[in-house]
């Protein structure tokens, strides 16, 4: 019997077979869970040939977190793609423009800085809230982050949306309780995925974190990650919510 037997699942952010979402997907699937995934846009029929890479090819409906028309008809899209419930949520969803990435944190516009924070963060709530008519037993909601609570090299106002993001998860954590639906963040070390590629200078963020981790750490690795998520979803971690779990060789409890 695997960990995620009879689980039933809705992964957003499945980009490319390197995307941690990817890996998320797979490893559920090995766990024995039914998994739906989302995408929009230009995007969506890469998803859908991604999605014939993994165990078991998994339905593509569509989500832009942004639009108001989509978050209303996930519920109805999700059923009609075979799933009558969701027991987890995983939300791999973040983005920022150039203009306020890579040293340009002074330089910032509030129209481009609007953009990261309604993508990155509070499209957490929106996913919680449009999924929330499926959580019906209650479940786990689990999202990516990158510790928020330092101010990293190059990263700027996507760390400041992350910030943002990450106190989402504990109100959501809060008014979600009562339902029975865990939220919980994983937070990962630095991944050589699409996204973090196309933030300027992503080097610098990378630079000697495997030097710095007392166990470690792979940039090319999301398998370590994507463990993190599954175990989150499942149900070994029942009176958990709120929490950050660091999956990033243990730099964020080392001195500089």
């Amino acid at each position: 019997m695997g960990l995620l037997t009879g689980k039933k699942l809705l992964i957003t952010g499945v980009l490319t077979d390197g995307s941690i979402a990817f890996h998320v997907a797979r490893l559920a699937q090995e766990e024995g869970a039914e998994v739906v995934l989302t995408s929009f846009g230009r995007q969506f029929r890469l998803t859908q040939v991604i999605a014939r890479r993994l165990p078991v090819e998994a339905p593509v409906v569509q989500l832009d977190v942004t639009d108001a028309d989509d978050l209303a008809a996930l519920a109805g899209r999700v059923r009609e793609a075979g799933l009558d419930h969701l027991d987890g949520v995983v939300h791999s969803i973040g983005f920022a423009p150039q203009s306020v990435m890579g040293g340009n944190f002074l330089a910032g516009e509030w129209a481009d800085v609007a953009t990261a924070l309604e993508v990155s963060a509070y499209s957490l709530k929106s996913l919680a809230v449009a999924a929330q008519p499926l959580l019906t037993g209650g479940g786990s909601i689990v999202g990516l982050t990158f510790d928020a609570k330092f101010a990293w090299p190059v990263y700027d106002w996507m760390g400041v949306a992350k910030a943002a993001f990450e106190s989402t998860s504990r109100y959501l954590a809060r008014d979600l309780g009562s339902s029975g639906v865990r939220v919980n963040l994983v937070s990962a070390g630095p991944i050589r995925t699409t996204a973090a590629k196309s933030i300027p200078g992503f080097e610098a963020m990378e630079a000697n974190w495997s030097t710095r981790a007392p166990l470690g750490w792979d940039v090319t690795d999301p398998e370590p990650t994507a463990r993190a998520v599954a175990a989150l979803l499942s149900d070994w971690f029942p009176a958990t919510t709120g929490e950050i779990v660091h999956v990033d060789g243990g730099v964020h409890a080392m001195g500089q």
